[in-house]
């Protein structure tokens, strides 16, 4: 794999607008994100800076978002974390009842796929959610849609567990997401096992 793994830097928000807008014209993108293309286009440049910004280290803390640097600049992927606590405002899913973070966000371009760049951007966010300063994150979870056959593939063979929690998609109360989560071995809380 000729790609590196870390994180976005605040001044990046143009690069970070660009594979966003990517994402959301990739053909299972009504599956994989809550956002659509035609809205995130039109939002202005404020946006994206203070998207950028707040996912950035330079920011409280509360979200982190990797990309995978080739070595010409490009980039081939990204994931961002949320971190949640059981005291938070509830933004996707049930409320928080240990500490954790949750994956959102995830894309590799179609060329990328297969390399092992998902796999190097899931471990960075991982290992990250284990070193989220005090009270310790128990675990890492994630939503994919149940048609998402693909993603909630990935997710398995990494070693996430599906919890047995749904909640309804978002304009669409027929569909659901699942919840997936990777407990902190050395925690032992959630419902599913670790890896």
């Amino acid at each position: 794999m000729d790609y590196s793994i870390r994180t976005l830097r605040a001044d990046e928000w143009e690069q970070a607008r660009e594979i966003r807008l990517a994402a959301l014209q990739d053909p299972i993108a009504h599956l994989a994100f809550l956002d659509t293309y035609e809205a995130a286009v039109e939002r202005p440049d404020a946006f994206w800076k203070d998207r950028a910004e707040g996912a950035s280290e330079s920011g409280d803390g509360s979200v982190l978002q990797f990309v995978a640097e080739a070595p010409d600049g490009s980039w081939a992927g990204t994931i961002t974390l949320l971190v949640e606590r059981p005291s938070d405002e509830v933004k996707f899913g049930e409320a928080a009842k240990v500490d954790q973070t949750h994956i959102v966000g995830v894309y590799v371009r179609p060329e990328a796929r297969g390399t092992g760049v998902i796999d190097a951007l899931f471990r960075a966010g991982v290992e990250w959610s284990w070193t989220v300063p005090a009270p310790a994150v128990a675990r890492v979870r994630l939503y994919v849609h149940e048609e998402n056959a693909r993603a909630a593939s990935f997710y398995r063979r990494f070693g996430f567990v599906a919890t047995g929690d749904a909640v309804a998609v978002p304009g669409d109360a027929g569909a659901r997401e699942l919840e997936y989560e990777l407990v902190r071995p050395s925690v032992g809380a959630g419902s599913g096992a670790g890896a």
